[in-house]
């Protein structure tokens, strides 16, 4: 008679003193010589370089139309930015190269433009995340990056053929994207120790908010010096680059890494050995489905999306619309939230890293830097409509606001290594799959409330924004857990 025996970790002390004199050991090796941070570096870059591709429209928008649309009018008059930085639109189209071509999309096209990468990206999440763990990270992000490298470059080609050709190319920029997004959080089963995770993984992921503020600087002086089309081609060309490094330095465990320590593939292998099994485990479906823990990472990763895709996809429109700048300025302005997202990215990790070495409780430190990376935002994004007869007031807002939701890196979207680290590529890329709708949603409900009310459409979008991002910290800060649920342990069959 066979019954199933739950597989629960040994805690005697000689295997506590063993790991503890292998970390000592470790200790000695520097951070940023070891293998596993390295491999953290390049999946920054890999991040940094599709991030960049799928934003650089976002900026290109402003001289790839005619018109940027809605021109909102306050009660109060802005005050102008700085003479040197106002040549107003009309002097920037008159001053980008001759021969580049020149759209007339409405708001209403703008916002399915900005959302149609995000179309193809909800249906490879999940599904790349299994992936991953089956055959490899690799493999599925050096055949993603590629391809979002080279429909990079032939954008410029599908938006002179039309509308439906764009459309068509960001979509399936988007399934390519998507699989790089969910399939490389298998790396960490295998490369993360627990008690680092937070640090690496949110090292990896800074690199999407630098791409996000270099794409949207270099952007706007690329546009005016060579025109929109080169944004395209440049950062499509460093993509093909990058993914010859991809190739040459990930390996999707330490066994088979070339240049790993002895002493640094032990620890690893040791670290995560007790909480990953070595089979492949099938998914217990309908216990995720049934599990809160699992919906609240969703509900709020998806609140939380839509929230930073309207600051991502409407900075330079939003900058461009309150204070005519052109484009050059508007690239400057339009990158410094993302800059500082990619700052305190790297800080978020390190915060929750520091947390948990001062023995607070795994899922208080998620809860926290949850409630940094959505409460503050939320509040100075609601309150900028008011406030626009100060640029420089505005600026610093919109700063802090973009800067401040990276702490979530180190909260909700690695949340799964905590409650199944068995499955935590597919629930992550499920979780991401299912918070990208809002990348879809936003933009499109954004662009149809700027259409809709020429007054108040900016402060209408930055208080929906702000309404769904604080309804979904509220389920999280419920039902969030941190512990590895039941039907995420490991079992096996024993004869009685």
């Amino acid at each position: 008679m066979a019954s199933v025996t739950e597989l629960k970790p040994t805690a005697d002390n000689s295997k506590f003193s063993q790991d503890k004199q292998t970390e000592k050991k470790l200790r000695k090796v520097p951070i940023l010589c070891s293998t596993r941070y390295g491999m953290a570096f390049i999946i920054h870059l890999c991040n940094f370089i599709w991030r960049a591709q799928g934003v650089i429209m976002n900026i290109t928008m402003v001289t790839m139309v005619n018109n940027t649309g809605h021109r909102p009018h306050f009660n109060g008059s802005a005050k102008r930015l700085p003479v040197d930085s106002l040549d107003g639109l009309n002097n920037t189209l008159k001053s980008l190269p001759m021969r580049v071509s020149v759209y007339d999309w409405s708001p209403q096209i703008q916002g399915i433009l900005f959302a149609s990468i995000n179309y193809g990206m909800i249906l490879t999440l999940a599904p790349s995340g299994y992936l991953a763990g089956r055959i490899g990270t690799k493999k599925v992000v050096a055949f993603s990056l590629f391809g979002s490298s080279l429909l990079t470059l032939f954008t410029p080609l599908a938006a002179d053929l039309g509308l439906v050709f764009l459309i068509t190319t960001r979509v399936v920029q988007g399934i390519s994207q998507g699989s790089a997004v969910g399939g490389q959080f298998a790396l960490w089963e295998k490369w993360g120790p627990p008690h680092e995770r937070s640090r690496l993984c949110t090292i990896a992921l800074s690199g999407m908010p630098l791409g996000t503020s270099i794409a949207i600087l270099l952007g706007g002086v690329i546009s005016q010096a060579l025109g929109w089309p080169f944004v395209f081609y440049i950062f499509g060309g460093v993509g093909c680059v990058c993914c010859i490094l991809w190739l040459v330095f990930v390996y999707d465990e330490p066994e088979s890494h070339p240049w790993i320590s002895t002493i640094e593939k032990e620890y690893i292998i040791s670290s995560v050995t007790q909480q990953v099994s070595s089979s492949k485990p099938s998914l217990p479906v309908k216990a995720i489905l049934r599990s809160l823990p699992f919906w609240s990472m969703c509900l709020c990763g998806f609140c939380h999306q839509w929230f930073t895709n309207t600051i991502t996809a409407y900075t330079p429109t939003y900058i461009s619309s309150i204070f005519n700048v052109n484009i050059r300025d508007n690239g400057f302005l339009s990158a410094l939230p993302f800059f500082a997202a990619w700052i305190i990215g790297v800080l978020g990790g390190q915060l929750a890293d520091f947390l948990l070495t001062k023995n607070f409780r795994l899922v208080t430190v998620r809860k926290l830097v949850t409630v940094l990376g959505i409460l503050p935002p939320s509040a100075f994004l609601v309150s900028m409509p008011y406030i626009t007869s100060n640029y420089i007031t505005t600026m610093t807002l919109l700063t802090i606001a973009g800067g401040l939701c990276p702490f979530c890196q180190a909260g909700i979207y690695i949340n799964a290594l905590d409650i199944a680290p068995r499955y935590s590529s597919f629930l992550t890329g499920a979780s991401r799959g299912f918070a990208q709708v809002a990348a879809i949603l936003s933009p499109t409900v954004c662009g149809f409330l700027l259409s809709q009310d020429p007054v108040y459409g900016w402060r209408n979008v930055f208080l929906l924004a702000f309404a769904i991002n604080i309804s979904g910290l509220l389920f999280y800060l419920i039902f969030g857990k941190a512990d590895v649920q039941d039907w995420a342990k490991e079992r096996q069959l024993t004869r009685l």
